[in-house]
């Protein structure tokens, strides 16, 4: 093997490769409690001598393979110059490698020309070269896994106490999380076929479901413009206090909850189809309060009179038979407040294992996550930005929906027109920009009934009484992004004393009816 510094400053020095990850040297024999860290020499020079024997393997292997990989530092160098020639068009053989070393006077640091032609040597026996590159990744992610083990107990023994053990935890959980989607195999190329198969099972779902594909959102008109709430799609509700997102979220999570969708089997019969599992994260409200709006909003009784007790008999009677409904509901609630999207990703992950299915998740909201890491960056458009990325590589992973609010900026409040747009998002670059699916909740009734006229005889009065009359109950979905779909606008019935959004109804000239 390739001889090394004893001296770990002047060998970084000399090689910021070996910078990186330090050889591990191995503490005197007698010392039971060492245990030798995760590689395997001979897989490695076997992938570099098979990539030297044929440079088209190095194609198949550097999508996900990095030289950083490598446990061994003088195999990095070689994988990195192995890299360096095949992307300048040339050939990397024991040859063309030696003379690029000579170039550089690094020649003895990757074992001279005689340890080259051992690696083209090695090749031999090498059938399946993505099956040795893959576990020599899965090795350094044992490594990565190890040093940051390491790391946390050594931190945990930290007398700082500026730095509380839930930070520590978050910390740590946001460098599993890096890990974890650094480590991610990835897809790469796949071929038009097996594109073109997912693509018709997607379509042939949708005509099964009569038209949704996707998660639905138990609103009629909503589904027909999204065809349901998408897998592997960020959708980004937002809107202004009041507008009543969270009442939406509530409503759309509690449909998907209970749905019972009927669908063409084989056979061409029609079959029931149990409701989807919902995982919420409501920062904002504790799991009680969200559970109590879920039951006001079903029994029909307003949840702040039940929380006061206010309510008679009956109210009370409605309540409990709303409650016994209520119990197979497949909604899971997590109230933790300002949770990471590390966090996120580790609960969700472990919902799915033990619930044995997890289809949508929703949260409350995005302004009130944590970005991960411990640590909170100056620029808040960075820190929303780390958010909604994370997000959007959680519902991708999952390969689910992930429902998320969002706030508006207070711009919108000093326009005339207060319907939001696009620009209206705070932090809206980020945001506009991740999301696959932005839609904005708008109610104009809000607004209008605080215009109320002084004078109750006079035409302004009459006139303003008028258009409340047509806004009454009525609110705007506005879609104002949708990447594989149609952009527009639904409108939804909304009763502000149940908190509750149900399907509009309309005449036959499309108009809702008086």
């Amino acid at each position: 093997m390739v001889p090394r510094s004893n001296d770990p400053a002047m060998t970084a020095q000399a090689d910021p490769w070996l910078a990186e990850e330090p050889p591990f040297e191995a503490p005197p024999d007698e010392d039971p409690a060492y245990r030798q860290p995760p590689a395997n020499l001979e897989i490695e020079m076997a992938l570099l001598g098979a990539v030297l024997v044929d440079n088209r393997i190095f194609e198949e292997v550097s999508d996900f393979l990095e030289a950083e990989h490598f446990f061994d530092p003088s195999h990095r160098r070689i994988y990195d110059a192995i890299r360096r020639l095949t992307e300048r068009g040339g050939q990397a053989t024991p040859d063309t490698l030696r003379d690029y070393f000579q170039q550089q006077d690094r020649l003895a640091d990757v074992g001279g020309p005689r340890y080259l032609a051992e690696l083209a040597a090695s090749a031999i026996g090498v059938i399946d070269p993505k099956y040795y590159a893959q576990s020599i990744q899965d090795l350094h992610l044992r490594r990565a896994l190890i040093s940051i083990g390491g790391e946390v107990v050594n931190e945990a023994y930290d007398s700082d106490l500026d730095l509380t053990a839930t930070s520590r935890i978050e910390k740590a959980e946001h460098r599993l999380f890096e890990l974890a989607t650094t480590g991610a195999e990835q897809t790469g190329f796949r071929p038009f076929v097996r594109t073109l198969e997912s693509t018709i099972d997607m379509a042939e779902r949708a005509f099964n479901r009569e038209g949704l594909a996707g998660v639905t959102t138990g609103f009629r008109d909503l589904d027909a413009k999204l065809g349901g709430l998408q897998q592997s799609d960020l959708v980004v509700l937002a809107g202004r206090p009041g507008m009543g997102k969270t009442a939406l979220a509530t409503n759309i999570a509690f449909n998907a909850g209970r749905a019972s969708l009927r669908e063409r089997d084989g056979f061409d019969e029609m079959q029931e189809i149990d409701g989807y599992a919902v995982a919420f994260f409501s920062l904002e409200m504790s799991a009680e309060q969200l559970a109590l709006r879920i039951l006001g909003e079903q029994a029909q009784v307003s949840s702040d009179e039940v929380r006061r007790g206010r309510i008679t008999n009956a109210q009370f009677d409605s309540v409990v038979q709303a409650s016994r409904e209520l119990e197979n509901l497949k909604l899971f609630i997590d109230d933790t407040p300002a949770i990471s999207v590390s966090q996120l990703r580790t609960r969700a992950r472990r919902l799915l294992r033990t619930n044995g299915r997890l289809d949508l998740i929703v949260v409350d909201y995005i302004q009130l996550m944590q970005p991960g890491g411990g640590r909170r960056p100056e620029n808040r458009v960075q820190e929303v930005s780390e958010i909604t990325r994370g997000l959007k590589t959680v519902a991708k992973e999952l390969n689910l929906p992930i429902l998320a609010l969002s706030q508006l900026s207070r711009a919108v409040e000093q326009r005339e027109d207060k319907r939001p747009h696009l620009a209206d998002l705070r932090e809206s670059g980020s945001i506009e920009q991740d999301a696959d699916v932005v839609m904005f909740i708008y109610r104009h009734e809000y607004y209008l009934e605080r215009q109320e006229p002084e004078d109750l005889n006079s035409d302004k009065h009459r006139e303003w009484q008028e258009e409340m009359d047509r806004v009454h109950n009525l609110a705007d979905v506005i879609i104002a992004k949708q990447r594989h779909g149609p952009t527009g606008k639904v409108e939804l019935y909304f009763e502000g004393r149940f908190t509750r959004f149900g399907n509009l109804e309309k005449t036959r000239d499309g108009e809702p009816p008086v």
